[in-house]
């Protein structure tokens, strides 16, 4: 059986267990990080140098970077459903993974930060702001990909809705106000009502 370690209310962590959900594979999510702590033990840095979640073990492979995760268990268990076959198809989809980490992420998390979680530093209304402009217009970077197509990648779910899917996830159930944007909306409920989704993502966010 897989193991997945690392908490929930991670997002990182929550594209790892989405991913085991949609290719059918058995886990076991163990609580490291956050409140649970454990990330600094000898036994969690040999398995991630960085002290990072989620870390995914299959068998005796190891494994971290949660997009790194994403396309490994995409390839080995749902290579019929998940995996791109056509090298140009899954470039497509792996630059909307890459998008997620370097764009989209980062801008939520300082709303994510002084929005829900109160963290000292990111409540102050400028920063909060300032990361809504960026995630809005992330957002409607977002919105022209999916005008005239169900998934990021065309007519077929993948590993960048997976990903792309869990700040989405975020974008929609923070308290905040958002500019309405139907396609990005008729997206997010297709993939939540997934099963897979609904494991992975909890409610409310924190």
């Amino acid at each position: 059986m897989l193991k997945i370690w690392g908490r929930l209310s991670s997002i990182n962590v929550q594209k790892a267990v989405w991913a085991a959900g949609e290719v059918g594979q058995a886990f076991e999510r163990i609580d490291v990080g956050g409140p649970f702590g454990g990330l600094d033990t000898p036994e969690y840095r040999a398995m991630n140098p960085n002290g990072q979640i989620p870390v995914l073990e299959d068998g005796d492979f190891r494994l971290w970077e949660s997009n790194s995760i994403v396309r490994y268990l995409a390839a080995r268990y749902g290579a019929a459903d998940l995996w791109e076959s056509d090298v140009a198809r899954r470039a497509e989809a792996e630059r909307w993974m890459d998008w997620m980490l370097s764009e989209l992420q980062p801008a939520l998390a300082p709303v994510l930060w002084g929005v829900v979680r109160k963290v000292p530093g990111y409540t102050d209304p400028k920063v909060i702001a300032d990361g809504m402009k960026r995630a809005e217009a992330l957002m409607t970077i977002l919105e022209a990909q999916l005008a005239d197509k169900p998934f990021l990648s065309g007519e077929r779910f993948g590993v960048a809705d997976i990903t792309v899917g869990c700040g989405a996830h975020r974008w929609f159930n923070m308290p905040v106000d958002r500019v309405e944007r139907q396609g990005v909306q008729r997206w997010y409920e297709a993939l939540f009502a997934r099963p897979a989704a609904q494991a992975a993502l909890p409610l409310p966010i924190t």
